[in-house]
C-alpha cells in the first residue's frame, strides 16, 4: 500500500483561515495594512482569521474597554441562572462617589441588574461597575481578582485586572487580542443579551445619556461594543459590524482624538469587508472523494469531513490556494464510519499549512476468508484494481 497525495482542487488566496463548525483553524499571518492606531487587531468572527494586527499582544492600558470583562462576568451569571435581570444590588458610598463617567446611581438605593447593564454598556458608568463588582464579590478588589482568574480560564494571555471600571492603574492591562476574544464570547455565547450593546440611549434617574460608541450612529451594520479613553491609553474602541451575513470584530487603541478613533475604525472595517471574503469549501457529511478499500465488502468508501468548512481569504488572490488529499490506499477493511483515514491539506502563500481530518462516510465490512483469499490472488495476478 502506498501513501498518495491527491490534488483535489486549486483556487487561491494570499492567507486564510478555515472554520469547521465550532472548531477554528486559522492562519497566524495577517496582511500588511497601515493604521494610525498604536495597537490594533481585526478579526473575522466566523473563522477567527486575523486580517490585521499591530502589537496585538502588548499588555496596554485598556481604559473603559476593560468594562467588557465586567459585562462578561455579569452575562455568565445571568446565563447560568444564578442571577436575573430583575435582581437588585445595593449602592455603596464608594460606588456613589466614584468619578469619571457615571450612571448617577443614588447612594443607599438598590438598582436592578437590567439597569446596571445599560449603565455600563450605554453610559460607561464607573459607579455601575462598582455596584456590580460589590454585588458579585465581597469588594471591587475581590471582583478584580475574579476577573483575572476568569480571564486565564477563558484563554486571555495578556490581561490582569485591578478594578472593574478600567480606571487608570498599573495593574489594569489587556491586549487588543484579549479584548477581541472577550468580544467574541459576548457575541457568540450570549445572543440574548448582546443587543444591549446596540442601544443608543438610556435614561436613569431622569438623566438621558447616549451610547458613546460613535459607529452606532454612522456605520451601517455596527452593533457594539465599547469605547475607552484615558490620558495613558489614548482613544480606543472595541467595535463589531456585520455586512452580508459576515461579522468583523475590531479593536484599536492609542489614537489621538475622538474623531481619529471613529474615522480609523470605519476605515479598517471597510478594508476588512472589501478585501476579504468567506468561502464555503465543503459541507459536513458531503463526500469529498472516494478511497479504495482493501479486502472489504465494498471496493471503495466515501470520505467526508465532520463539520462545515469555511475559508476566509483575500479576494484578489483566490487562485493561488492549493487543496490536496493525503491518505494511504487502499484502506484495509474493516472500516468504521467516522474513522479517520486521511487528511485534507490546504496550502497557500503567507499562511500556515492547514490539515483537516478525512473520515470514512460509511462502514465497510471485511471480506470472509475465501473472499480475502480470492482478492489476494487477484491482486498478485493483476495488481491493484483501477479506480
Amino acid at each position: 500500500m502506498n501513501k498518495h497525495l491527491k490534488k483535489l482542487m486549486a483556487t487561491g488566496f494570499a492567507s486564510g483561515a478555515i472554520a469547521l463548525g465550532s472548531m477554528v483553524l486559522s492562519s497566524t499571518s495577517a496582511l500588511a495594512f497601515e493604521t494610525a492606531a498604536k495597537y490594533a487587531i481585526l478579526v473575522d468572527q466566523q473563522t477567527g482569521r486575523v486580517l490585521l494586527e499591530k502589537d496585538a499582544d502588548t499588555a496596554m492600558a485598556p481604559a473603559s474597554m476593560s468594562k467588557l470583562m465586567t459585562v462578561l462576568m455579569l452575562f455568565e451569571r445571568l446565563g447560568d441562572g444564578s442571577l436575573s435581570m430583575d435582581d437588585t444590588f445595593p449602592v455603596s458610598e464608594k460606588a456613589w462617589r466614584m468619578g469619571g463617567s457615571k450612571m448617577f446611581v443614588g447612594v443607599n438605593t438598590r438598582v436592578p441588574v437590567k439597569d446596571l447593564l445599560r449603565g455600563i454598556v450605554v453610559q460607561s458608568g464607573n459607579d455601575a461597575c462598582i455596584v456590580v463588582a460589590e454585588g458579585l464579590a465581597s469588594s471591587e478588589a475581590a471582583f478584580a481578582d475574579q476577573m483575572t482568574a476568569r480571564g486565564k480560564e477563558i484563554g486571555l494571555e495578556n490581561s490582569i485586572f485591578a478594578n472593574a471600571t478600567g480606571w487608570p492603574d498599573p495593574g489594569q492591562r489587556m491586549s487588543t487580542r484579549d479584548l477581541a476574544s472577550v468580544a467574541k464570547q459576548l457575541i457568540e455565547k450570549f445572543p440574548q443579551y448582546y443587543p444591549i450593546f446596540a442601544e443608543k440611549t438610556f435614561t436613569y434617574n431622569g438623566i438621558r445619556q447616549g451610547n458613546r460608541n460613535p459607529l452606532l450612529y454612522r456605520y451601517d451594520g455596527a452593533d457594539g461594543l465599547k469605547t475607552g479613553h484615558t490620558e495613558e491609553s489614548g482613544y480606543g474602541l472595541v467595535s463589531s459590524a456585520t455586512r452580508k451575513g459576515r461579522r468583523l470584530v475590531l479593536v484599536v487603541n492609542g489614537l489621538t482624538s475622538v474623531k481619529q478613533r471613529s474615522r480609523e475604525s470605519e476605515r479598517l472595517l471597510d478594508w476588512g469587508f472589501r478585501e476579504f471574503g468567506n468561502y464555503d469549501l465543503f459541507r459536513a457529511g458531503d463526500k469529498v472523494v472516494d478511497a479504495a478499500v482493501w479486502l472489504g465488502s465494498e471496493g471503495k468508501v466515501p470520505l467526508v469531513i465532520e463539520n462545515d468548512m469555511t475559508l476566509t481569504l483575500a479576494r484578489k488572490a483566490r487562485r493561488k490556494m492549493k487543496v490536496s488529499i493525503e491518505l494511504i490506499e487502499p484502506v484495509p477493511a474493516p472500516i468504521t464510519k467516522g474513522q479517520q483515514v486521511g487528511e485534507i491539506i490546504i496550502r497557500a502563500p503567507e499562511t500556515d499549512e492547514i490539515r483537516v481530518p478525512l473520515l470514512a462516510g460509511s462502514d465497510v465490512a471485511q471480506l470472509g476468508l475465501f473472499g480475502r483469499l480470492g482478492a489476494a490472488f487477484e491482486y498478485l495476478a493483476w495488481g491493484a484494481p483501477a479506480k
